[in-house]
């Protein structure tokens, strides 16, 4: 097969990818000298819209609606921009085989490419049932969410079982975006998940309270503190029970499962330096090895913030670390020096007419402020964490665009709160007045 030469070589076609071939336009790239090599269809497009906005029934987001880098408020790279820029999109193409002495990265169908600079932007592949050889766990109708392909198989599956029954297996980000998805196509749907309250890894018990509640209003069954452990079907091979470790079974047409991700490292064990998981980086997102980049959620890198390694699964940064990769290659080419990364932990996620946004740490001490009554017409709440005799972390729901710039300065700052009865009498007025 031909070999293919490029200056630099984008690995991975997703939110990252996107992000960075537009610092390396504005940077100042030659016809030719950078390719994106992904094994979906389509240019890279913004991840998030697939667990809310594509799969709603009425005014649902479409490409080329949702390319980047329209999630941050920036233009959107239709395919077209790609061949302006002279940027090479290789499209439904799977790297099997990655060669990092060699500068060298070989598809499924044969082809090599060479590279001068590797950024890896591989980012995760969703953890499935089958892994851990749940019985039926391969029935049709049982559904994953990470790509266009998995979101619209869903979207054909709410067609064809209108108003049936949908069981959401996970009580995470995917579980709860897709469990108000699916009820807003009239679904009859339940939730299942292991775990004391819904989002464990980033609620308290008193946050998670508020948004069961919610949910449990709108008519969605929660059922914690067990697992699926099991599926039948139906002579077609279709779902139609799900079977639970505590002897209840559900009745389901559509199953979707959300239990997490494990980064795409695969390709580079045993050729680059690793760390929880992801691959090691500095703070401008170099690895062990000093040609080969790596951004998004398959970084370990230094949160200087906290002075200690992270690895981080969020859009957000995998927006921005993409575009501190690119900034510390071209500022390497030009002699010129970069800052380091700075990063401010955030999250958000919009489900239903609800919104929150979190920013810095969940550590240490809590309190919960505000109005989280899930009957309220317009709640808002939110809680600080507080560590040290610091505020370190910030949440709130229903928050105005200014109050949720209050509770990120609060994080960033880390102002003092000794007092913890009048941090949550105070509330909100407390992040507003920083």
């Amino acid at each position: 097969m031909a070999e293919k030469s490029f200056k630099y070589v984008i690995l991975g076609g997703g939110v990252a990818a996107g992000y960075a071939a537009r610092e390396f336009a504005k940077q100042g790239v030659q016809p030719g000298e950078l390719a994106i090599i992904s094994k979906e269809a389509v240019a890279p497009y913004e991840r998030p819209a697939l667990s809310k906005a594509y799969l709603f029934p009425e005014g649902a987001a479409r490409l080329p609606g949702f390319h980047v880098c329209v999630g941050s408020g920036g233009e959107r790279l239709l395919p077209e921009w790609y061949k302006e820029k002279g940027i090479e999109l290789i499209l439904s193409t799977e790297i099997v085989k990655a060669d990092l002495p060699a500068n060298t990265l070989v598809s499924a169908a044969g082809e090599t490419f060479k590279y001068q600079i590797l950024i890896i932007a591989t980012g995760s592949t969703v953890i499935k049932l089958t892994d851990f050889g749940v019985q039926g766990a391969d029935a049709k109708n049982i559904f994953y969410l990470r790509e266009i392909d998995d979101a619209d198989k869903l979207v054909e599956a709410i067609k064809a079982k209108k108003n049936g029954k949908a069981v959401i297996v996970g009580g995470g980000y995917i579980g709860l975006e897709l469990g108000a998805a699916l009820k807003i196509n009239n679904l009859d749907v339940s939730m299942v998940y292991p775990e004391p309250w819904c989002m464990p890894r980033l609620f308290t018990s008193g946050i998670a309270a508020f948004y069961e509640g919610y949910y449990a209003n709108k008519g969605i069954k929660i059922i914690k503190g067990t697992v699926a452990v099991g599926f039948t079907s139906d002579s077609n091979g279709e779902v139609k029970e799900v079977q639970l470790k505590d002897g209840r079974v559900l009745e389901a047409d559509i199953v979707v499962v959300g239990v997490g991700g494990r980064p795409l490292t695969a390709l580079f064990k045993g050729q680059v330096e690793e760390e929880m998981g992801g691959i090691k980086t500095d703070a401008f997102f170099k690895t062990s090895v000093p040609t080969v980049y790596a951004v998004g959620d398959v970084a370990t890198f230094p949160l200087k913030l906290y002075n200690e390694l992270r690895r981080v699964e969020h859009v957000d940064h995998a927006r921005k670390s993409a575009e501190q990769a690119v900034k510390a290659i071209k500022g390497l080419e030009k002699g010129q020096s970069v800052d380091e990364y700075d990063y401010l932990p955030y999250f958000y996620s919009r489900c239903f007419d609800l919104a929150w946004q979190f920013y810095g740490d969940n550590v240490g001490d809590t309190v919960l402020f505000g109005d989280n009554n899930p009957q309220s017409p317009k709640p808002k709440f939110g809680s600080y964490w507080i560590k040290d005799g610091k505020v370190v972390g910030a949440f709130l729901e229903g928050g105005s665009a200014e109050e949720n710039q209050a509770i990120a300065k609060v994080a960033k700052l880390q102002p003092k709160a000794e007092n913890l009865d009048a941090l949550t009498k105070e509330g909100l007025a407390f992040a507003c007045k920083i």
